[in-house]
């Protein structure tokens, strides 16, 4: 079962639709706000290689995370708490592990959001 991180949901992301393209017209502050949001997610370098680690194998349990980015097990929560906060990816536990996919919905609207005006 999902937790409530693992459930939250980005406001105007979670339905794979997103706020107006940044570059069509001003946002509002909210749109904004959660854009940043998701965006700061993918600022970090772990967090990106994360995201890319997890895409690449479709889905990936957590202990399988930390040979790859030579980090503990702590940070790798950390980091994918960050990412599951933002909506880019979910999680499923199972036993004692997490299992990791991305929302490719999410990804693709943040790319929406960057899209030039048609």
């Amino acid at each position: 079962m999902a937790t409530a991180t693992e459930k939250r949901t980005v406001a105007g992301l979670g339905d794979g639709a997103c706020c107006t393209p940044v570059l069509a017209a001003a946002l509002d502050d909210r749109d904004a706000r959660e854009l940043a949001h998701a965006f700061a997610a993918l600022g970090d370098p772990v967090r990106l290689r994360l995201l890319s680690l997890i895409a690449a194998a479709g889905e990936c349990c957590s202990c399988d995370l930390e040979a790859p980015l030579g980090k503990a097990q702590p940070t790798i929560s950390h980091h994918t708490r960050a990412l599951a906060e933002a909506g880019l990816i979910s999680g499923e536990k199972r036993g004692r592990w997490v299992w990791w996919q991305v929302r490719t919905e999410r990804v693709a609207a943040l790319r929406d959001a960057l899209a030039a005006p048609a």
